[in-house]
């Protein structure tokens, strides 16, 4: 048995062809998360918010006359045009017409949309931004505060309620103008958030057709995020489906609240079975990307295309199959000698297949 797995590694090294590592199929985030600058294209968003990429993205100006853009070492203030005119558009119009002092953007996307090394699964094609619910203040913040500064939670003890000191009306206002704006899908906000929109509509208003655009989603109690639709014309562009009926106050925020309360544990009787671990997310490749994105991403990038062209980095390739346990045909001779040690039962070495998720 050990004569034989000696065998098996010598044949391996044998027959591994050069480069090898460098031909595996590459995260795409190690790609789209290291470029600083936008592919010189027509604008357009590929693909959808969180599987696509970006080709002639905008850059925000870090600062504007009525927003500053934050966290700029991360690169990500860089979106569609329309996304681009849209937040200056806001910012000057909550501050001329709502008095509030100004935007503090988060991220939107990287240069090239796509993939990101830290966070955000969305965020992909340049439609998608983060404004948090800190005002602006009245100085120009310098670099470094502009990374150390910390955004306000609005919840109170508990997370199940806004903090009363915290939340107000100039933030309510902020949002419904938001939600109120041509070409916007989705704004997610804190459970608890979406809740207090639902209390002040009447106070902002009387049409309450807003509130439907404004959707609960975990996490968004710091900032609100703005997702648009896809420009019109844009093929290749995927837009989220319309929110379901209504303005997703009283009963359609209960299942949300019953999620967050913290549920009373009872003694077992019969004991408990261990959980089934979860399936780790899958890594999204350049081969599971939009066709659109391998021309985006080596985009002036000459030695880039030569690696692509090579075959050293994995452009489109074949899905891997939904079955983790199904072996693809053996390419090489190295997958014949394991395949066939495998058929004879006197080795268990398999091949390795990603599982689809």
């Amino acid at each position: 048995m050990f004569s034989r797995f000696l065998a098996v590694a010598f044949l391996a090294v044998l027959f591994l062809p050069a480069g090898a590592e460098a031909r595996s199929p590459k995260a795409a985030k190690q790609l789209f998360g290291h470029v600083n600058g936008p592919a010189k294209m027509k604008p357009r968003p590929i693909g959808f918010y969180t599987k696509g990429c970006l080709a002639g993205g905008k850059q925000l100006a870090k600062t504007g006359p009525a927003w500053q853009a934050m966290r700029l070492s991360r690169n990500r203030n860089w979106g569609h045009p329309v996304l681009i005119d849209f937040l200056e558009k806001l910012a000057v119009n909550a501050k001329e017409k709502d008095g509030w002092p100004g935007l503090l953007v988060g991220d939107l996307s990287q240069p090239r949309g796509g993939p990101m090394l830290t966070g955000h699964r969305s965020h992909q094609i340049g439609l998608d931004a983060d404004i948090w619910l800190t005002p602006m203040p009245k100085n120009v913040q310098s670099y470094r505060q502009r990374e150390s500064r910390s955004a306000i939670s609005m919840l109170a003890k508990g997370g199940l309620e806004v903090h009363p000191k915290k939340w107000s009306m100039a933030r309510a206002k902020l949002i419904k103008r938001a939600a109120e704006s041509r070409g916007v899908a989705r704004i997610f906000v804190h459970p608890a958030i979406k809740k207090a929109l639902c209390e002040a509509s009447d106070k902002i208003g009387t049409d309450r057709s807003w509130l439907r655009r404004v959707r609960p989603w975990w996490g968004h109690h710091y900032h609100f995020h703005v997702r648009l639709n896809c420009p019109s014309g844009m093929a290749g562009c995927k837009s989220q489906p319309a929110p379901p009926v209504g303005d997703g106050c009283a009963k359609q925020l209960d299942h949300w609240f019953a999620m967050m309360r913290p549920k009373k544990i009872k003694k077992p009787v019969k004991p408990v079975k261990k959980r089934k671990k979860r399936k780790k997310r899958r890594v999204l490749t350049l081969a599971s990307l939009p066709h659109g994105c391998t021309t985006v991403i080596s985009k002036g990038n000459k030695t880039l295309q030569k690696q692509l062209r090579a075959g050293k980095i994995v452009g489109h390739i074949p899905v891997p199959a939904r079955n983790p346990r199904r072996v693809a045909k053996p390419q090489n001779m190295l997958e014949k000698l394991i395949n066939g040690l495998k058929a004879d039962g006197k080795n268990t070495v398999t091949p390795v297949v990603e599982n689809e998720n």
